[in-house]
C-alpha cells in the first residue's frame, strides 16, 4: 500500500528497527553444509539485487529498498543491472554462481519469462537462495525446488484493467486510444495488456486505434508516441501505458506536440508519475512498491539462510504469490506521495503479510 521513492529510501532505515531481525541469526541442527541446513552466520551472507537498469525509477527504487534491508542486518547489497540484455543477465548470474554460493541470497528480476528457468536451475545446483519477481513461465513451479524460495508478482490483469477503466472514464466512455506495451516476453506485459483488453470489452465505445511495444522504456515510448500522434492525430484521446516510465515518455511527446487534451495512465507509482497525477497531467497509475520488493526478496532469502525460516515451513501459497496493489488517481495520490514503511515489513515472521493469494 505504500511507496518509497529513491529520495526517501534512506529514511526507511530510521523506521526499520534492526531488532526485528535479530531472531534471524538462530542456527538449526543437522549435518551437511551450512547452506543446506539454513545455518549461515549473518556476517557470511552475500546479498545481491539484480534489475534491468537504474534509469527506470521503479527499478532504482527496488535496489534502494535492497540497500535499506541490507543496512538493517549489517550487510551491503551488491547492485547488479543488465540493461535489458538477457545474455548479460545470464552472464552475471553465472559469475555469481561460479563463486562462493554457500550463503548467497539473490533477489532477481528476470528479463523475460524464458530467462527464469536457467537462473532457477543454476541457483538450485549451486545451493544459492533465490527469490524471483514478475517473470516466470506458467508451467515452472517454485514448489519443485528447494533453493528457489519464492516468486512474487502483481496481478497484471487486474492492474491493466484498472487503468483501462480509469482511462475510459477520463475520456467520457468513448473515443480513440493507443496502447504502449512492455517487453513482450514478460508475464507483466502480457497480463497487463490482457487486462486492458478486458477493459475495452467492458467499454465498447472506446476504440483501440493502435498498440506498439516500447519495452517499458521512457525513451522508446517518447519516439513511439510521436509516431502514433503523427499517424492518428486528433483521433487520440487517451494513452494506455503498461508502466509509468512509458507513460512519462508519452507525456513528453504530448508536450512537444502541444497536446493537453489526452488522458494518460500507467503502472508502478514512480515519483514523477505521482507528481504528474497531482498536477493533473496524468490520470492514474497502479502501485508497485519497488522499495518493498527490493527488500522483501532479500529478507526471505536471509531468513531462510540464517535458519529463522525453513523452506518446508513456507506455505505452498507463499511460494508463488500476488502482492498487494492499489489504483492511484487524484482522489488518493496524496496518500502515496508521503510514503512510509513499518518496521515489521521485513521481519522473518511477517514476510508474506502483503500476499493477496497464490498465483494460479
Amino acid at each position: 500500500m505504500k511507496f518509497t521513492s529513491r529520495h526517501t529510501a534512506a529514511a526507511i532505515g530510521v523506521t526499520l528497527a534492526a531488532a526485528t531481525l535479530t531472531g534471524c541469526t538462530e542456527e538449526v541442527g543437522g549435518g551437511g553444509p551450512a547452506a543446506a541446513a539454513g545455518a549461515c552466520d549473518p556476517a557470511d551472507i552475500t546479498l545481491v539485487g539484480q534489475v534491468r537498469n537504474e534509469s527506470n525509477p521503479y527499478e532504482a527504487a527496488w535496489l534502494d529498498g535492497g540497500d535499506t534491508f541490507a543496512e538493517q542486518v549489517g550487510l551491503t547489497q551488491q547492485r547488479l543491472t543488465y540493461d535489458g540484455d538477457s545474455t548479460r543477465q545470464q552472464e552475471q548470474i553465472s559469475q555469481l554462481l561460479a563463486g562462493d554460493t554457500e550463503c548467497l541470497v539473490m533477489n532477481v528480476l528476470p528479463n523475460g519469462d524464458s530467462d527464469t528457468p536457467p537462473i532457477v536451475e543454476g541457483a538450485e545446483e549451486a545451493g544459492a537462495y533465490l527469490v524471483t519477481q514478475w517473470n516466470k513461465p506458467a508451467d515452472l513451479n517454485v514448489t519443485d525446488y528447494d533453493h528457489w524460495l519464492s516468486h512474487i508478482t502483481y496481478d497484471g490483469v487486474e492492474s491493466g484493467r484498472q487503468i483501462g477503466d480509469a482511462l475510459a472514464e477520463a475520456i467520457g466512455g468513448s473515443g480513440g486510444v493507443i496502447a504502449l506495451q512492455g517487453v513482450l516476453d514478460t508475464g507483466a506485459a502480457k497480463d497487463r495488456f490482457a487486462g486492458f483488453e478486458e477493459s475495452l470489452a467492458a467499454n465498447p465505445e472506446v476504440e483501440l486505434l493502435d498498440d506498439q511495444t516500447a519495452n517499458f522504456s521512457r525513451a522508446e515510448a517518447l519516439e513511439v508516441t510521436k509516431t502514433l500522434l503523427t499517424k492518428h492525430g486528433e483521433d487520440i484521446e487517451g494513452i494506455w501505458a503498461a508502466n509509468d516510465d512509458m507513460a512519462l515518455g508519452a507525456l513528453e511527446a504530448l508536450e512537444q506536440a502541444g497536446r493537453t487534451d489526452v488522458a494518460v495512465v500507467g503502472i508502478d507509482a514512480v515519483p514523477d508519475a505521482l507528481t504528474a497525477i497531482e498536477e493533473g497531467t496524468m490520470t492514474a497509475t497502479v502501485s508497485s512498491d519497488g522499495p518493498w520488493q527490493g527488500g522483501i526478496g532479500l529478507a526471505i532469502g536471509y531468513c531462510v539462510a540464517t535458519g529463522e525460516l525453513a523452506v518446508e515451513d513456507i506455505a505452498d501459497e507463499d511460494r508463488a504469490w500476488f502482492a498487494e496493489q492499489f489504483l492511484i488517481d487524484q482522489d488518493n495520490v496524496a496518500d502515496f506521495v508521503s510514503p512510509e514503511i513499518t518496521e515489521s515489513d521485513f521481519a522473518c515472521d511477517n514476510l508474506f503479510s502483503r500476499s493477496q493469494g497464490a498465483m494460479s
